[in-house]
């Protein structure tokens, strides 16, 4: 059962029902792009900046997309990409896409020109959607990208090198087309972070895209009444997937574009928002406006707000700490996975658990994980091994790259390349990534652990630790830290705090710095280390 099906069903069972809205704060008029052929953006004169579309035109807008596709020719299997922040047309397009029996494939909006080309000729894509914002970028490469391919511009003012989205789905019918859909069948194409280079193509059949959706809806129990808050971007697994947990339920969805903590706190509490996805500097930065007082929980409405959960990173304990000091009745959860295993929740803590937070938790419905050594032998519980997993939601292949699939999936198993250990109750601890693991005098030092511990300091924003490249010792530890709004911090009062450490984990090195990182959450460690690394390698030998 493709999840095209869902959408189908809910336009007809709650049709009139609201199934996404649109917040960006950042304007305060209502121009912008909108579905032209039908006044399907409502607006209100206290929220210029709010629209939103019902189940049945989500699923029209779905179908007039892929008969618009069907008609220029586009058959089973072929790429279309989407190049576009999130908003009201995003899902629609990528509906619209799968219903066509094409592969979705969406594109990193920060990915720059030279990126896009890679990535189109990577996973072979012969349709691009794309936004306002990207315009310069597409019109630099247009010449060489757009041989054989369409360039379909989803806005005002369609640029020369470019066809109108507007204009080509205007006459399309709005009724489903008849293209059956298997399990079987490839459905998307997600790229890898790109945190280690240029990024993987990740091909995933519908089967993924089902289990991802029914998964979350599982997880979190999400039902008719809930309101799930989307801030990440589409393009990624984790908030799409998460997302279709209300797809499954057929509850409305809010897209909201901005991530202050005044403007995730009005969004709750003006759409009573039940479920909200956050990510770490996310959480971190609501805790310090409230610590701060620049926030008052009392000037907004949160009492339906039920469940925060967290993902894309490892989650310091001393944040959920304090988070339930501010917000005791949350229940909380915190997801585990990749773009290969169709996002997060392969594990997940559950909500029931939040006695066990710091583990990324016990394998999601219908996984299987296990902890296993360079062999691929298990190892014993309580031991460090590389964490591996398999389920429905396994990619099918890296696309047009046969050893690094051999590399990664062995026997139905996806090797994550991260290191985890696996507690007398089973919950599983993420220690790192295996390639973040840093190698000082023969000892292996897992970052988490210390980044874990040097957030539990209260001046500490965010914190990433890396191996600096060292004479001697091969590596030693350097902790980037970011200091909080308004605070003062010595690298002495850090290194007093790490007292409690053991010698061998103590950073070496202090950095006091913006820590980076991508669109996702993620730390951009190659970035440090590349910045870092080669300035404490060049001190070392000026010192020599």
């Amino acid at each position: 059962m493709p999840v095209t099906d869902y959408l189908e069903r809910n336009c007809k069972l709650y049709g009139d029902e609201v199934a996404l809205v649109e917040l960006n704060p950042t304007i305060a008029d209502t121009r912008r792009t909108t579905w032209k052929e039908y006044d399907l953006v409502q607006t209100t004169e206290s929220q210029p900046y709010r629209h939103e579309i019902t189940w049945s035109v989500f699923d029209e807008k779905a179908n007039r997309v892929a008969n618009m596709l069907l008609g220029r020719g586009v058959k089973r299997g072929d790429k279309v990409a989407i190049l576009m922040f999130n908003c009201l047309e995003w899902l629609p397009i990528y509906f619209g896409i799968l219903k066509s029996g094409a592969i979705a494939v969406p594109f990193n909006f920060r990915f720059d020109a030279d990126e896009i080309q890679y990535c189109a000729d990577l996973a072979e894509v012969d349709i691009l959607f794309f936004g306002p914002e990207f315009i310069g970028r597409i019109e630099s490469i247009a010449d060489k990208f757009s041989r054989g391919r369409l360039l379909i511009y989803v806005g005002d003012h369609c640029p020369t090198f470019a066809e109108s989205y507007h204009e080509l789905v205007a006459d399309c019918s709005s009724k489903a087309p008849l293209i059956r859909l298997e399990d079987e069948d490839d459905a998307a194409i997600y790229f890898s972070s790109g945190t280690t280079g240029f990024p993987k193509a990740i091909l995933h059949n519908h089967e993924s895209l089902m289990q991802a959706a029914q998964m979350e809806q599982k997880h979190h129990e999400t039902g008719r009444d809930d309101t799930f808050l989307c801030i990440p971007p589409l393009y990624h697994t984790g908030a799409k997937f998460h997302w279709m947990g209300s797809l499954c339920a057929g509850s409305k969805a809010v897209l909201l574009k901005g991530t202050k903590p005044e403007v995730i706190l009005k969004a709750v509490s003006q759409e009573h928002c039940t479920i909200v996805w956050l990510l770490v500097p996310w959480a971190q930065d609501i805790l310090d406006a409230l610590d701060r007082k620049e926030l008052r929980l009392e000037d907004y409405d949160l009492e339906q707000w039920r469940l925060m959960h967290i993902g894309a990173q490892p989650v310091p304990p001393s944040l959920i700490q304090h988070w339930r000091e501010y917000f005791p009745n949350h229940k909380y959860d915190t997801n585990y996975g990749l773009s290969e295993s169709t996002g997060p929740g392969c594990v997940h803590l559950g909500m029931n658990n939040i006695h066990k937070v710091g583990a990324i938790g016990v394998p999601g419905y219908r996984w299987q994980c296990k902890i296993v050594d360079e062999a691929g032998n298990e190892v014993e519980q309580g031991s460090v091994g590389e964490l591996v997993v398999k389920g429905p939601g396994v990619m099918t292949c890296y696309y047009n790259d046969e050893e690094a699939t051999r590399e990664t999936l062995k026997d139905g198993w996806l090797f994550t390349g991260d290191m985890a250990m696996m507690d007398e109750d089973g919950f599983i601890f993420l220690v790192d990534r295996k390639k973040d693991v840093i190698v000082s005098g023969g000892e292996n030092i897992y970052p988490v652990q210390i980044e874990n511990f040097l957030s539990a300091y209260d001046k500490v924003k965010d914190v990433a630790v890396i191996g600096l490249p060292d004479k001697r010792l091969g590596e030693i530890t350097g902790a980037v830290i970011s200091i909080k709004e308004g605070m003062s911090c010595s690298e002495e009062e850090i290194n007093d705090f790490c007292l409690d450490l053991p010698r061998y984990k103590r950073p070496k090195k202090i950095i006091f710095a913006e820590v980076p990182r991508n669109a996702t959450g993620k730390i951009e460690k190659p970035a440090l280390r590349k910045k870092y690394g080669v300035e404490n390698l060049v001190a070392e030998e000026n010192r020599g």
